[in-house]
């Protein structure tokens, strides 16, 4: 898709003309063995249909398709993917140093206009060789991706570049989080700080807190990424950015009255 010898046009203006992050062009995925790759592959489509499953069942049914693999390595991968079970955990979380929870505001809160409440939220993105994380940022009222951005680290930097990114079309009352390391962090808490947005943050392992992103994310899986199985990163960054263009403005969503997000959003 992007020819680096193009006789005419740079890198920079092609990334541009298919609307590609040029900083994508040079991710390399991050890697694990193939036969790990095929396993959280596994993982990730069980965990979509049931977000409830632990490292323990999730393990059982590993074994039920086929796959004699030992705890420890399931409880390894889905830590790397990022998952565990949605059902309230008995510990509370360990905090990295620096970093600070917040309440949880948005329980029994009704919602009812466009950046009244946004959420942040992280995925795992399989490739054909590899894997990335993708964090989208969404309206709760509209449904409507604000921005998202591909990283084939966790270390957060992306997630504030969405965040910006975000921010550039509208400040929220509230901005809600699960309690990741990327969402606790004083860089990202100090730039929603700045802005005067209330953060919010869901219970430990209470994926549900942050349901509408949670739909989003199976939303994606089924209708664009498993259909397509992305061999590389710029063909994948190319994709998301077409389905999101289709989600916003062309994808008609029951709960809206099937109207699309973006109608809902800029009413």
């Amino acid at each position: 898709m992007i020819e680096r010898d193009h006789p005419e046009l740079s890198v920079r203006r092609q990334c541009e003309l298919i609307g590609l992050n040029r900083s994508t062009l040079y991710y390399q995925p991050a890697g694990e063995s193939a036969y790990n790759l095929e396993l959280m592959r596994l993982i990730d489509r069980q965990y979509t249909k049931t977000p409830f499953y632990g490292w323990p069942r999730m393990t059982a049914y590993l074994r039920r398709v086929g796959h004699e693999v030992n705890p420890k390595r399931v409880r390894r991968l889905m830590g790397l993917m990022g998952l565990q079970a949605i059902h309230p955990k008995r510990r509370t979380s360990i905090l990295a140093p620096g970093h600070k929870l917040y309440p949880y505001l948005l329980r029994g809160l009704k919602i009812t206009r466009p950046c009244q409440v946004w959420s942040a939220d992280i995925t795992y993105v399989p490739l054909r060789s590899g894997f990335l994380y993708l964090v989208a940022i969404l309206d709760w009222f509209s449904r409507y991706v604000l921005a998202w951005q591909l990283s084939n680290t966790l270390d957060g930097l992306f997630c504030r570049v969405a965040l910006r990114q975000a921010l550039e079309q509208g400040i929220p009352t509230i901005f809600n989080t699960d309690q990741g390391a990327q969402f606790t962090a004083v860089e990202f808490t100090s730039i929603l700080e700045g802005a005067g947005i209330q953060i919010s943050m869901d219970g430990r392992g209470r994926a549900l807190d942050n349901v509408f992103v949670e739909r989003l994310w199976r939303t994606i899986k089924y209708e664009h990424i498993y259909l397509m199985d992305y061999v590389s990163v710029p063909d994948l960054e190319a994709g998301l950015h077409g389905y999101f263009q289709f989600y916003n403005h062309e994808r008609l969503h029951q709960s809206l009255g099937y109207r699309t997000p973006a109608e809902v959003h800029y009413a």
